[in-house]
């Protein structure tokens, strides 16, 4: 039996890939105080230990306005540690999977990045996956980089119950609309993850030419404030009485009424051909599973 290691296991993407990968192999689950990303000589010691076929890292640093007065921090659990992970996964022969962003680009134009576009950080959390993404390559290593966007999951708090909340709060909202992207749900990130393990394991020629980087997003695209019309509405058509913003009165602002530390990247599109052509799978329309989490939020209120 495979033995796979799972790094960030309680994040929103490594909470969802504790299921999915179960049925692949021998599980080995590490949160943060099992395996601490900030702590490299602990890491390094824990994979010479433990010897894995498979290396799935979903720890990171993820506070992108943090990031900008934290770099040390960052580059340390974003770059320093994946580097760790890479030569650790080319030593053992290993599959290194580790997840990426949309932020390692400028965000500039209208079109759809593909996995060779140039790239471009505007700050610090971009910075530091990017040179963790250059640290798996420059290894060597087989691994597959899985970028991705709008990351959410039904577990925990999310920029959809945050609308519906603030929804049956006010009668207006106020949501940025010139930020383009494609909400992503964890589930589908560990789905896609546990598919694309299975297939290298019992395809040989895959395994050949599988290795590298890839954009896994749901297919289309949104705006933020389109992404919140879009929840008031698919809530009130499961029949929710209590919100007293409908999506008219969802307005749009510009990114400069909405300040934050870290600049954000206006153009996330990722094109996710590439994956969908290797791996012979189809990626959803975001709306497929932001639907699902909306009607399992108020079929769990309905009970």
């Amino acid at each position: 039996m495979k033995k796979i290691l799972l790094l960030g296991a309680n994040g929103q993407v490594g909470w969802e890939l504790q299921r999915a990968l179960a049925p692949l192999g021998q599980l080995l689950v590490c949160d943060r105080h099992s395996a601490d990303l900030n702590d490299l000589d602990g890491l390094s010691a824990l994979i010479r230990r433990e010897k894995p076929e498979t290396i799935v890292n979903a720890g990171a640093y993820t506070a992108v306005d943090k990031a900008e007065s934290d770099i040390g921090v960052a580059r340390r659990v974003n770059a320093e540690a994946v580097a760790v992970l890479a030569n650790a996964a080319r030593e053992l022969d290993a599959w290194l999977v580790h997840y990426s962003t949309d932020y390692v680009f400028d965000g500039s134009g209208s079109t759809f990045f593909d996995e060779e576009a140039l790239t471009g950080p505007l700050g610090v959390y971009g910075q530091t996956k990017l040179e963790g993404e250059r640290a798996i390559r420059e290894s060597g290593c087989q691994h597959l980089i899985f970028r991705t966007s709008w990351v959410y999951a039904s577990r925990g708090a999310n920029f959809a119950k945050t609308m519906l909340r603030l929804a049956k709060e006010r009668d207006e909202l106020r949501v940025i609309a010139d930020q383009i992207g494609a909400p992503t749900s964890a589930e589908l990130i560990a789905d896609v993850t546990a598919l694309a393990l299975h297939r290298l394991a019992y395809d040989a020629d895959l395994r050949r030419r599988a290795s590298g980087t890839y954009h896994l997003v749901a297919s289309g695209e949104t705006s933020w404030h389109r992404y919140a019309q879009f929840v008031i509405s698919e809530a009130i058509a499961l029949g929710n009485s209590e919100l007293r913003a409908t999506p008219e009165r969802v307005l749009p602002i510009a990114t400069h009424e909405y300040p934050l530390p870290a600049k954000r990247p206006a153009n996330s599109r990722l094109a996710n051909s590439k994956l969908q052509e290797t791996f012979d799978i189809v990626l959803p329309a975001w709306e497929y599973h932001v639907q699902r989490m909306i009607k399992e939020q108020f079929d769990q209120r309905a009970v």
